[in-house]
């Protein structure tokens, strides 16, 4: 047996969960979705979608040994909220969605639902 897997099953510590690409990468993609729907009143988040998609991201996080307790410590962390927002304005930024008009998260929302991007599909047009 590897050091390394001799040290993970004796307790040795996983990376954060934000270090954790299958994990990160949809999580972020909820996150954004979520805000595009709050901020643009033409879009709707496709709340069931995005249920399953957390229900399946705690599913992978517990397969790879996270408990539960783990992942809400994570989700819930308010250093991990601001993290999530400022790398979401920043990508909202790139893609010119002005952060203080709406309107654009609109454009940018409706192409993401035309792309069928990890984003658009948890969005839908009111």
């Amino acid at each position: 047996m590897s050091a390394s897997i001799a040290g993970a099953t004796a307790g040795e510590a996983r990376p954060s969960l934000r270090d954790v690409p299958e994990i990160e990468i949809p999580l972020f993609a909820v996150a954004v979705a979520s805000e595009v729907a709050e901020t643009c009143d033409q879009l709707a988040p496709r709340t069931l979608k995005g249920l399953n998609q957390l229900y399946q991201i705690r599913a992978r996080a517990n397969a790879l040994g996270y408990s539960d307790d783990e992942i809400k410590a994570y989700v819930k962390s308010d250093q991990e909220k601001a993290r999530m927002r400022a790398k979401g304005a920043r990508l909202l930024t790139q893609e010119g969605v002005k952060l203080d008009q709406p309107e654009t998260f609109c454009a940018y929302g409706l192409a993401e639902i035309e792309k069928n991007s990890a984003i658009g599909v948890l969005l839908r047009a009111k």
